[in-house]
């Protein structure tokens, strides 16, 4: 089982969560009530929606993970999931994006700016180095 594929499962239990394709047209993806959160995009690369004062908050954690990717003036975060630990931080990060987008308010769907893509096809992800080091 790949890491996106446990992440998923994992997620899709969730009662805030529902399953179904992913907006971009690649992969399946999970949403609240309000907005798509997640896209699966790969085995190991999933795009996390969030708000635009969320990734301001965690702009400096984001630069020292090796799993976050992000694209200038995109409100979805790239996480590249290598290992069981980067499953858990996306995990927390979906409990983020939930709070945030609930916290947004205003009717579903209300948070569309022309940067609302996700990032699918705008990040690379380098692999880490073979000798295990994160």
């Amino acid at each position: 089982m790949t890491p996106a594929q446990k992440a998923m499962d994992r997620l899709a239990a969730w009662p805030d969560l529902t399953p179904c394709a992913a907006g971009c047209g690649t992969g399946r993806a999970l949403r609240s009530a309000r907005d798509e959160i997640v896209h699966f995009h790969s085995g190991r690369d999933v795009d996390l929606h969030l708000t635009a004062r969320a990734i301001q908050r965690l702009h400096y954690d984001f630069a020292e993970s090796s799993a976050i990717r992000l694209v200038p003036g995109s409100r979805w975060v790239t996480v590249h999931l290598d290992c069981d630990a980067d499953v858990d931080l996306l995990l927390s990060l979906v409990s983020v994006a939930l709070k945030a987008h609930d916290r947004q308010g205003g009717a579903p769907g209300t948070d569309r700016l022309p940067e609302t893509v996700c990032n699918f096809r705008r990040v690379t992800v380098l692999q880490r180095d073979a000798d295990g080091e994160d």
